[in-house]
């Protein structure tokens, strides 16, 4: 098997989930678009050294329930060598301990 290695990690905010939460306006897609973008700007990071992109989704329906990852890497310029795909969170992190 070969190794994994994780470069870095980040989190969106919160405040999508309810209708009048402080980010119901922005899309899932722009949410985790933002976040590797990010990612690529904080670290200088070279995405042609990127071998693969995987992006947690708690809530995997709607805008979020397709190919959430590759289309982000994707828009955020990761090139469409990398790879990418969403895992998904059986419950809520808190009670993942």
């Amino acid at each position: 098997m070969p190794e994994a290695f994780v470069y870095d990690h980040v989190r969106t905010p919160r405040g999508r989930g309810k209708p009048d939460g402080a980010l119901h306006q922005v899309s899932s897609l722009a949410l985790a678009t933002t976040a590797l973008a990010a990612l690529k700007q904080r670290s200088d990071l070279d995405t042609a050294l990127v071998d693969d992109v995987i992006l947690g989704c708690v809530d995997p329906v709607g805008e979020a329930g397709g190919d959430i990852a590759r289309a982000a890497a994707l828009t955020a310029g990761y090139g469409h060598h990398v790879p990418a795909s969403r895992s998904t969170a059986s419950a809520p992190p808190d009670s993942m301990q």
